[in-house]
């Protein structure tokens, strides 16, 4: 619209030009034969009765409604007048005979600003030395330009508006599979493709994606790209179902040698007469294989998750279960100061409650894992406004690294340098915690900093029983 605009201005501009051009070449003709008839008419012998010394040029055949004729003689306007449309011939002012003294003879043809309004204006001289000013108005050729700005302006502004709702039709039609691209790559954008199963099913549209067309070999390619991340991401996902079942059936094979080494380890005890060193060497082969075990569960129970398993819903008092929690990691970690903030009277809400149990536990045992002995580590539970719980677990000790947070539930992910503590992990229980908030329809959120960590555990209103 705005190169239309600058179009319409330029080509008026030159329409106007031209047209002015061929007004002032034709009145220009004119004038001239006015000047012509003029002089010639003046320079002959007055009329019979006349009083003057010379004929009116006025007074000549052919001199057209407006036409201004001065004579000038020794310096000063002897006589003047133009023909108004009454056929009278009324003089000028002072002033006007002031701008035709100023007019130079045998020159072209010059625009000047009368009282009676804009002349053009020519002086031709006489044979006995006097100068003829004939003149004639600019009004009629201002107004046929007037007429032609007008119309002008008029054609172009309906033009452009004819245009740009032309033009706005059919670009907006041309572009319209540019929306559907746009629709179909939001809700791709909106998908969960980071893990688990994903059905991309979405495409573009077989009317967006012509390839024959710009817009459609857009819309073609775009097709092309979605088929080719979602052979990636079934790809992936095969992957990752091998590796989990890998783990789950060896998790699950590995419990049987395990409980008989826990179970031959015993019965060594029992009946073996061991010297120092080789009751010391049955202890640690004992210690190996319970945290083998616990490792063999943790990966068990994640398998389970993974495989979507359903939970044992219940009815259970939450507070109940973080008081007991708090109770026996009490015993755990005397070394650190345990307090809580929940409400007197029961929290019922309906959840699995050995997860639950397991998710509060592994919290609490991350806070003095990986903590000084002394740390205070603080639980509360309340009711948000949107009517969800919140479960956090909060600690003063030294905080975990910015650039370690974002994969803190990751499994395996370990950071025991940042955190003094110096027993070792497998780096699943942070891990179990978020599955296990998942799988209750909530989410694990994590704020830390040097003196202050806090995991929040929110729960949704769905789950409480009022």
């Amino acid at each position: 619209m705005a190169l239309l605009t600058a179009i319409c201005f330029v080509v008026g501009l030159v329409s106007y030009a031209a047209v002015q051009a061929s007004l002032t070449h034709q009145l220009d003709d004119t004038l001239a034969e006015a000047s012509h008839r003029a002089t010639t008419f003046s320079a002959g012998p007055p009329p019979q009765g006349s009083a003057g010394d010379h004929p009116n040029p006025l007074n000549a055949r052919g001199t057209g409604i407006g036409t201004l004729n001065a004579r000038i003689s020794a310096g000063a306007v002897t006589s003047a007048g133009l023909l108004s449309r009454d056929q009278t011939m009324p003089g000028i002012t002072a002033g006007d005979a002031a701008t035709l003294l100023g007019i130079p003879a045998e020159a072209p043809p010059v625009d000047r600003t009368l009282s009676n309004g804009d002349y053009r204006l020519v002086a031709a001289s006489m044979p006995d030395g006097d100068i003829i000013v004939t003149g004639l108005p600019l009004a009629p050729n201002n107004a046929t330009l007037a007429s032609l700005v007008l119309a002008i302006v008029l054609i172009s502004l309906g033009g452009l508006l004819a245009l740009g709702l032309a033009g706005t039709f059919i670009i907006r039609r041309t572009l319209e599979p540019l929306e559907e691209l746009s629709a179909v790559a939001t809700r791709v954008a909106g998908l969960p493709l980071d893990a688990g199963e994903v059905a991309l099913a979405v495409r573009v549209p077989a009317k967006a994606a012509n390839p024959e067309t710009e817009v459609g070999n857009v819309g073609h390619a775009l097709n092309k790209m979605l088929d080719n991340v979602f052979s990636a991401l079934q790809a992936r996902q095969k992957s990752e179902t091998k590796v989990r079942r890998f783990v789950a059936d060896a998790s699950h094979e590995l419990r049987t040698p395990l409980t008989a080494i826990r179970g031959y380890t015993e019965l060594l005890r029992m009946t073996e007469t061991l010297s120092p060193d080789g009751r010391n060497s049955l202890d640690r082969v004992e210690s190996q294989s319970k945290r083998m075990g616990t490792l063999v569960e943790d990966l068990l129970l994640l398998a389970r998750f993974n495989e979507g398993r359903a939970l044992d819903l219940k009815e259970l008092d939450l507070t109940e279960v973080i008081v007991e929690s708090v109770s026996d990691i009490r015993v755990i970690a005397q070394d650190h100061l345990w307090k809580m903030d929940v409400a007197s009277e029961p929290l019922r809400i309906r959840g699995d409650e050995n997860q639950l149990r397991q998710l509060l536990i592994n919290l609490l045992t991350n806070a003095y894992k990986h903590t000084d002995a002394g740390t205070t580590v603080f639980t509360a539970v309340h009711r948000a406004t949107d009517g969800s719980i919140v479960l956090t677990v909060t600690d003063n000790g030294p905080g975990i690294p910015e650039e370690f947070q974002e994969q803190v539930f990751d499994r395996f992910a370990r950071a025991d340098s940042a955190r003094s503590g110096a027993t070792g992990t497998t780096g699943l229980g942070l891990a179990i915690v978020q599955a296990i908030a998942n799988a209750h329809g909530g989410r694990i959120e994590l704020t830390s900093r040097p003196g202050r960590t806090t995991f929040a555990i929110r729960l949704p209103a769905a789950l409480v029983i009022a």
